[in-house]
């Protein structure tokens, strides 16, 4: 709690009313092709980096909300979630070529909007090639927030770094109440990727509950998505 603390008071406090002034940077001209491409986003040309943070891919989602269309939601999520790297675009696109990547989006946002965000995720596992929770979490997370009456927690973004946080936190609850092999179990709990949508439900529920206790006891907000870009940032690391 003390080093959240810290870093909410230092490289954190620009997110202390919120995490939608977040950005990465990326390079437009690096996706020219990629179809459809959000209007919010920078016109795809140039290599000079541009920022892109929560809040515009947030705008995104919304005019998906408002048009019933998800695609453009998921090309800004995924363009935010690979920043600069090279490679983003040829995978993306390969994504988005084979089959029917609108109707499952649809799917997944109508299950989130009746069922939550576990449901929303069910849906998506493994439905699109190429597709992994690492980046369709981003969609959730921004599509969940264009869906604010959707029962249960906010969806939220699980990668891998965020995995190796709870990695780490898991052995050394293990070695604090004396399992064997608590690393392999740990590692078996919250691996690289491939989460079950069970993993994902107990990913959301601590995050709100540790959310619950920061804001108790600290000046930390009630925002779970705080923790998680704290996780991300390295702020805690057991």
């Amino acid at each position: 709690m003390a080093k959240l603390g810290a870093w909410l008071a230092g490289d954190g406090a620009p997110y202390a009313d919120g995490t939608g002034a977040h950005a990465v940077r990326y390079i437009p001209g690096s996706w020219a092709g990629i179809r459809p491409w959000p209007p919010e986003l920078a016109e795809q040309v140039g290599r000079e980096p541009t920022s892109l943070s929560r809040a515009q891919v947030l705008a995104v989602a919304r005019t998906g909300a408002a048009t019933a269309s998800w695609t453009e939601t998921l090309v800004a999520s995924y363009v935010w979630g690979q920043g600069e790297n090279g490679y983003g675009a040829h995978r993306l696109d390969e994504i988005l070529r084979p089959g029917p990547v609108e109707a499952v989006l649809a799917e997944a946002i109508a299950l989130l909007a009746t069922d939550g965000a576990v449901a929303g995720y069910r849906r998506l596992s493994g439905a699109i090639a190429g597709l992994g929770p690492a980046f369709f979490t981003k969609f959730l997370y921004f599509a969940g927030g264009a869906v604010p009456d959707a029962p249960g927690p906010r969806p939220l973004i699980l990668d891998q770094r965020i995995a190796r946080v709870l990695r780490a936190h898991t052995t050394r609850l293990g070695e604090g109440i004396g399992l064997e092999e608590p690393a392999k179990l740990a590692a078996w709990l919250w691996s690289d990727g491939g989460w079950t949508p069970h993993r994902y439900d107990m990913y959301l529920r601590w995050v709100r509950g540790v959310t619950g206790q920061l804001a108790g006891s600290t000046h930390w907000p009630l925002a779970p998505d705080l923790l998680e870009l704290a996780l991300f940032s390295g702020a805690w690391t057991p």
